[in-house]
């Protein structure tokens, strides 16, 4: 332990890499009734017309370079290059013209990410065609069907496209979609209404294509994003063009010019129907000219090793995920350092997304970094929203710990209105901002302040209230945050990624309990693969409720919150009890996002019997009493 100390020490003391962005700059505005105003006062770089011109750029300029690779079934990569990727949009955009789907109709997409997604996306917003992205859960598990016919309802699609058919029949029959021109690029069952994706590759572009296409622009609506639904029914967010070219433009004018292209590699699992990997990931690696790698894993068990493999041949130049991946892969790099150089070899910088960074875990990767390259690597983490597309702040410069989310990228106005003595929920103005939610005008209306601000409902605090160019970090999310019985309030996002931080690498997640009740409590789910590394060989033999139930697994993690609550002497940030939870967050119950994040107000609803068992008096033998 005394060696480990010694290297993370030597960790903290190392430089970070250097990277080529501007230096922070904010003008801060305080308000008689508390509000704050920031912003970047310096110009925007111009923004292009629509996404696509870029994907045309490159197309020209570097045509074989790859834009997308995906493991085909028998693991080799198949690639499909700018060029291509030019060709074969041009082709779809002529096979939905010459079927009547032009400007102003809709294309709905249930898949995973894939190249032909890619293509018939493209090709669609090459002429105008808004493409509706819903989540794949939504129809391959009967209880979402109420949520996909919400979509349905929203966009009123003209087709359909899908990776595969099979699994999608009936949910698409059951919300009405059976008449539909149905796209399907693999494995499609035999239907009037199925059209193979090859059929589209085989038609032959006109100049109707490059009319349409010089007819799209900044108002065009490319996409229609469905939240995730963790407050409710799934929303139609619209993204126009602008929205994401905007974006584009924001992340240019925080980087040297040098930066702004290159054959840069990215390697993500997130899902594109989620802005953060849709548009924040995709739309930054086309508008480089790198190469996207599709990747098919997940940071949960028994499919994280497809993802391990990937990195073993592909060296990213920034990585992006959840922290429950950051955890996963800071033990893989752990224990093969081929890995771990690989990895960092050409790597420029980190990023975070979902929910906030356990200090404990960014201190292991920055122990990682300094083990591979002599230095430590940023982590430039910003905050943003699918309403946004996504940008709203952005970390740009390096900075010791996690949590912080940076200053307002230049072009938006932030707006903080005070929540207590210390945080601010936060609203956003500015050109990246939705033009409306699909067939929900009410909802949308009710979302602004009378400023014209998006109310976002996330709250944030200062890194240092005399120095705002020092930003911002995030707090919570409002909607999770509550009130215990004594009328002490409760910052739940902050509390949860502390108590996991500290209990890593035994915990991977958990909820915190205790609305409306004497203390705090969490229900949480062990690191499996981590608590039989503690236990030892003998775990070999045990299951794995046996292994929740093992008294030196239980005694640890009492320790961990013991040590943990006598850093706080706030009745809001120490936890009182807790129980294990041997179920995994369920992804069909809506306990979690399809890029990993928990929930919280949906399992308190599903799991309410076991915040009952957790307050229980006396404290049931399972419960970890802490009192």
């Amino acid at each position: 332990m005394s060696d480990m100390l010694t290297e993370s020490k030597a960790a903290t003391l190392a430089p970070f890499r250097p990277i080529r962005t501007i230096e922070p700059q904010v003008e801060c505005d305080r308000r008689p009734d508390g509000s704050v105003i920031l912003r970047d006062p310096r110009p925007v770089l111009p923004a292009e017309r629509t996404m696509i011109t870029y994907m045309r750029h490159w197309a020209q300029t570097t045509p074989d370079r790859a834009m997308l690779a995906q493991r085909d079934d028998a693991g080799k990569w198949r690639r499909i290059s700018y060029r291509e990727m030019r060709d074969q949009a041009d082709a779809v955009g002529q096979w939905l013209l010459d079927r009547g789907i032009g400007p102003g109709q809709t294309v709905l997409i249930l898949s995973a990410a894939s190249i032909e997604h890619a293509v018939l996306a493209m090709g669609a917003q090459t002429i105008g065609v808004t493409v509706a992205l819903a989540s794949p859960a939504y129809a391959l598990h009967k209880t979402g069907w109420s949520k996909l016919q919400r979509v349905v309802d929203a966009v009123s699609p003209s087709a359909i496209f899908s990776q595969q058919a099979a699994a999608y029949g009936d949910a698409v029959s059951a919300v009405g979609l059976e008449a539909l021109p149905w796209i399907v690029a693999e494995n499609g069952l035999p239907a009037d209404n199925l059209v193979p994706f090859s059929d589209l590759l085989k038609t032959r572009s006109t100049q109707a294509v490059e009319t349409a296409f010089e007819q799209t622009g900044p108002d065009t609506v490319a996409k229609i994003l469905f939240s995730s639904g963790s407050t409710g029914w799934p929303k139609g967010i619209i993204n126009t063009q602008q929205m994401m070219c905007l974006n584009q433009a924001y992340w240019d004018t925080m980087w040297h010019p040098d930066e702004h292209s290159g054959p840069f590699e990215t390697l993500n699992w997130m899902p594109w129907h989620h802005t953060m990997a849709g548009n924040g990931l995709f739309n930054r690696s086309m508008r480089h000219g790198g190469t996207y790698y599709i990747d098919e894993g997940r940071p949960i068990p028994g499919q994280f090793e497809s993802t391990i493999a990937n990195l073993r041949e592909i060296s990213p130049h920034s990585y992006s995920d959840v922290p429950a991946g950051f955890a996963m892969l800071a033990a893989a790099l752990e224990e093969e350092p081929a890995l771990r150089d690989n990895f960092f070899r050409k790597l420029v910088y980190l990023q975070y997304a979902g929910a906030s960074l356990p200090i404990e875990l960014w201190q292991r990767w920055q122990d990682l970094s300094v083990a591979a390259t002599g230095k430590r690597t940023p982590f430039l983490t910003g905050y943003g929203c699918t309403e946004t597309g996504p940008l709203i702040t952005q970390l740009y410069w390096p900075v010791e710990g996690s949590g912080y989310i940076g200053l307002p990228v230049p072009g938006v106005d932030v707006k903080l209105i005070p929540v207590d003595e210390t945080r601010f929920e936060l609203r956003v103005r500015g050109g990246n901002v939705t033009p409306g939610y699909a067939g929900q005008d009410e909802l949308y209306a009710q979302s602004f302040d009378d400023e014209g601000f998006y109310c976002t409902g996330d709250a944030a605090t200062f890194v240092n209230p005399d120095r705002p160019v020092e930003g911002l970090r995030f707090a919570s999310r409002v909607a999770e945050d509550f009130k215990l019985l004594t009328g002490t309030f409760v910052a739940v996002g902050s509390l949860r990624a502390q108590a996991v931080g500290a209990l890593m690498p035994l915990v991977s997640d958990m909820v915190i309990t205790g609305q409306d009740k004497a203390f705090v409590g969490a229900l949480i789910w062990p690191n499996i693969a981590g608590c039989r590394k503690m236990i030892g060989k003998e775990s070999d033999a045990l299951s794995d409720a046996e292994v929740l139930a093992h008294k030196d697994v239980r005694q640890k993690i009492s320790d961990g919150l013991n040590s943990f609550n006598v850093k706080s002497t706030a009745s809001s940030m120490r936890i009182a009890r807790a129980l294990l939870l041997e179920e995994p967050p369920v992804a069909e119950e809506n306990e979690i996002t399809d890029k990993g994040y928990i929930n919280q107000r949906r399992v308190l609803e599903r799991r309410s019997a076991l915040v009952t068992h957790l307050y229980s008096e006396p404290p049931p033998p399972d419960v970890i009493n802490l009192a």
